[in-house]
């Protein structure tokens, strides 16, 4: 059993890491930065030191250098967010010090906290193939996206990502991400998930006292993505009052917290993302014009999952030996399974395939090695999907077909109810009635 620092100021990192190493039997504690750590050092020893490089008090660097002095040497891994960074911090530090690039797999840790057990493990078989670490697919529209992310990656410019719900914003911004060659963090919030009156302090920072319960002075993301990459997830979700403040923001490149005064210069690439279309932002007035433009100066359509079906088998084998590795077990796919998989529309995605899998781990028996698919392979969600995709208006169509449609699809998600769909609907019960008898539909929903 081993003694363990980690020493970083993300705490759902910190969390994460935790929960690992405490799962392979050793002890940890926490430092959120360099000043907290030299505390732990003053009556406490350990034997590993899983330290960040870039700290909110300075480089992870300055840790190496207190330890001399104090005359420990525990064993170090030096965590960096970019594997470009990897290289220069080897040629920095000595031989005892080891390197490891976010995000964290459980091997990774284990690697380096037991090496002697990491090496006499029986090698496996080749991982699928990770395109700058997080994607994977090989079919023409994903190489089409590797190359989008290849060239913008070699500028500076803001990324709009658009894409169904599912279909892997995120893991594309992490993808940009890890493909810039830059040193500071990823940085991930949802503009959906925040009130109006707490937007402005989690994108810009407030001062102590800004507000009720802001007890102390706190950066905001443009700050804490400092030369690196902030995600803005659902960015069309913002207020539409709050997005003058983010256009002065991507336009001068400053930002003044909430109850301050002082400018804060940020320099850092804004990855946006919402599954909205364009025409839904044209016409839905939910980003205004000269945002649109500043956040979408390189916009990236990601495909939908039925776009690529010949990933399916790929990305399945990824998922079932990532739930393999993590529980022990070898179960394998069947040729079969894998077709039945990439015959399934799944309009929720990638999100939906990987939770499919996830419930068909659950289920099989793990006495055994064979995957026990459900029956179904629906979820709720992708029916009520699959119901809007195929209700959707088609070019051609008169405007008493578009509404009998309509009529129709309403009264049969309410069971038939006539004074309900006629409320959903907007028009009186007797319109509704008058309408169906028009189409001749009255005796379907007596």
């Amino acid at each position: 059993m081993l003694n363990v620092l980690l020493v970083d100021d993300d705490s759902e990192f910190s969390d994460v890491v935790c929960h690992i190493v405490e799962f392979l039997g050793h002890n940890i504690n926490t430092a959120a930065n360099l000043a907290e750590a030299e505390q732990w050092f003053e009556n406490n020893t350990f034997d590993h030191v899983f330290l960040d490089f870039m700290l909110p008090d300075g480089s992870g660097l300055h840790l190496l250098e207190h330890l001399k002095k104090i005359g420990q040497s525990p064993r170090v891994t030096l965590i960096s967010g970019h594997p470009s960074v990897k290289g220069k911090l080897a040629e920095m530090c000595e031989a005892n010090v080891g390197h490891l690039v976010k995000p964290l797999q459980r091997e990774d840790i284990e690697r380096v906290l037991n090496p002697k057990k990491a090496n006499t493990k029986k090698k496996s078989a080749p991982s699928i193939k990770r395109h700058f670490g997080t994607l994977i697919g090989e079919s023409d529209v994903m190489h089409k996206l590797y190359t989008m992310i290849e060239r913008v990656a070699a500028t500076s410019a803001n990324v709009m990502l658009m894409g169904e719900s599912g279909a892997g914003k995120e893991v594309v911004a992490q993808a940009i991400h890890n493909a810039t060659a830059c040193d500071g963090p990823l940085v991930a919030t949802n503009c959906g998930a925040f009130s109006k009156e707490l937007i402005g302090s989690e994108l810009f920072g407030h001062e102590k006292g800004a507000f009720t319960g802001a007890v102390a002075r706190k950066e905001g993301v443009f700050e804490q993505a400092a030369g690196g990459t902030l995600f803005l997830d659902e960015v069309t979700e913002m207020p539409i009052d709050m997005q003058p403040n983010l256009l002065r923001v991507l336009e001068n490149k400053r930002v003044t917290r909430v109850g301050g005064t002082k400018e804060q210069a940020v320099n850092c690439r804004v990855i946006s993302a919402t599954n909205r279309t364009l025409d839904d932002l044209a016409q839905n007035n939910v980003i205004r014009e000269d945002i649109y433009f500043r956040l979408a100066v390189f916009p990236i359509d990601i495909p939908a999952l039925r776009e690529r079906k010949e990933d399916i088998p790929l990305l399945a084998n990824a998922f079932l030996e990532q739930l393999n590795e993590e529980n022990g077990t070898d179960f394998k796919w069947q040729a079969s399974q894998l077709k039945e998989l990439e015959s399934h529309d799944w309009p929720g995605n990638v999100r939906e395939l990987r939770h499919a899998i996830h419930r068909a781990f659950i289920m099989s028996d793990p006495k055994g090695s064979a995957i026990t698919l459900p029956e179904s392979l629906e979820s709720p969600f992708s029916r009520v999907n699959k119901e809007t995709q195929t209700s959707q208006v088609m070019a051609g169509q008169t405007i008493e077909e578009v509404e009998k449609e309509l009529i129709h699809a309403t009264l049969d998600k309410v069971q038939g109810n006539k004074t309900i769909a006629a409320q959903m609907l907007g028009i009186s019960t007797k319109t509704l009635y008058n309408r169906l008898n028009a189409y001749g539909g009255i005796g379907e929903y007596k």
